[in-house]
């Protein structure tokens, strides 16, 4: 009697939908970048009108105005960011003991701020210019330092919870303190004057890329 022929275990499946999340973030990142670059009208026109009007919002409203100084400047400010990421990466390597996934996430934190200045360098846009400026800020606008920090920051973060299979409350509530985080700190910089809203558009998608990248190198090298 022939024996059957034994198949090989089937592989992992291909992370077909990962890849396209991260063309497609690709896409559009590109697309603004380059809409912002050749500044195209209609957008531009946009910008102006959200930060004209939020600009009043914030000089009628001081109080709120001051809590969101506060919240950009030590909550969700680029280095409270990258400490809570060498927190992390400091975890990772002696509680875990996970030194492949410490060295990945230091640098992918590294090259999204490497490529952050870069863009913001290549671009060159000026930030918002107002006779009564509430809040003041360096370097060029595009894009949005602190939207983009705090995507991938807290991106990677809430995307190593599910990896490590943590608890579903404590998911949640990650995944909740993130989307205030990444939404809240882009309207901080709108609300000041120092960012137009594309700014932050960008930083958004641009830390999104980041994440996705990320996460596909991860699963590739590191299943």
């Amino acid at each position: 009697m022939q024996t059957p022929p034994v198949d090989s275990p089937p592989g992992p499946p291909q992370p077909r939908t990962a890849l396209r999340v991260t063309w497609t973030l690709a896409v559009f990142s590109a697309l603004l970048l380059t809409l912002v670059a050749v500044e195209w009208h209609p957008l531009i026109s946009l910008d102006d009108d959200i930060a004209g009007t939020t600009h009043r919002w914030a000089v009628d409203e001081p109080g709120i105005t001051h809590a969101m100084r506060i919240l950009t400047d030590w909550v969700w400010d680029t280095w409270t960011m990258r400490l809570l990421c060498a927190v992390v990466v400091l975890w990772l390597w002696f509680r875990r003991e996970d030194r492949w996934t410490a060295v990945w996430l230091g640098m992918t934190c590294l090259l999204g701020s490497l490529l952050q200045q870069a863009l913001k360098a290549a671009v060159n846009r000026s930030r918002p210019v107002w006779p009564d400026p509430v809040d003041s800020a360096h370097y060029a606008a595009f894009p949005s330092g602190h939207a983009m920090t705090a995507t991938f920051v807290c991106g990677l973060l809430v995307w190593l919870l599910h990896h490590y299979g943590a608890a579903h409350s404590l998911r949640l509530t990650a995944l909740a303190v993130a989307v205030v985080s990444v939404a809240g700190v882009g309207v901080t910089r709108v609300w000041l004057g120092v960012h137009w809203a594309t700014d932050v558009v960008g930083g958004w998608l641009l830390g999104a890329l980041v994440v996705a990248v990320a996460v596909l190198i991860h699963r590739r090298r590191h299943p």
